[in-house]
């Protein structure tokens, strides 16, 4: 399967979740033979996603996965509904942040779906990468990427005075439209493979 049918997968289970028909995202999900549905909160967490399996030579399509992301943590209840016993019966892993964890657990318990195939992130993966990097690596990748001019203004900023540089980093990666998904997968790629965060590396495992 191509990446234009996976795309094609994702945008009508989107247009399903906010009121659009099923029948589209049935239709493909039967035709690529989707299995199992990764559920993640947005377009970072599926860039590392996509980075790590590359990495590890996995074609999660052709292997009947689907990593979706849903748009927000809070719609985690709908899209188990949609894609899980309730809906399309695919088996449902993902990832979630700690602060959302019991909102996760509710919202699976009301589809009916198991909560084990989904892996904790402290704070958020991008934390997580930035701790499994150090703040010095992640601080190169920023310079060669061209963002240090931006850095270096955006740790100037009185709210930024007294904040780790781990805090620092991880706000500069939300501070403009597109660059947390450009990191997520710039931070996966440059992990050496006993780096690999837990939940992340758990995620892929389990897959």
């Amino acid at each position: 399967m191509g990446d234009g049918d996976t795309q094609a997968l994702r945008d009508a289970i989107g247009d399903w979740a906010t009121g659009g028909p099923e029948e589209p995202a049935r239709e493909l999900a039967v035709r690529m033979g989707v299995r199992t549905a990764v559920l993640l909160e947005g377009p970072s967490d599926l860039a590392a996603v996509d980075a790590l399996a590359g990495r590890r030579g996995r074609d999660l399509p052709s292997e009947g996965v689907c990593v979706v992301p849903m748009g927000g943590a809070m719609n985690i209840g709908r899209y188990a509904a949609l894609l899980g016993p309730p809906g399309l019966g695919l088996r449902l892993a993902g990832l979630c942040d700690e602060r959302e964890q019991p909102f996760y657990e509710r919202g699976l318990r009301r589809a009916g779906a198991p909560d084990h195939g989904f892996f904790v992130c402290l704070r958020d993966l991008e934390d997580e990468l930035i701790r499994a990097l150090g703040t010095a690596e992640v601080e190169e990748i920023v310079g060669a990427e061209g963002d240090f001019r931006a850095w270096r203004t955006f740790l100037r900023q009185p709210a930024q005075h007294g904040r780790s540089r781990q805090e620092q980093l991880r706000r500069f990666l939300g501070t403009k439209k597109g660059r947390k998904i450009r990191y997520g997968r710039l931070l996966t790629e440059a992990l050496d493979p006993g780096q690999v965060p837990a939940p992340l590396d758990d995620l892929l495992t389990s897959l």
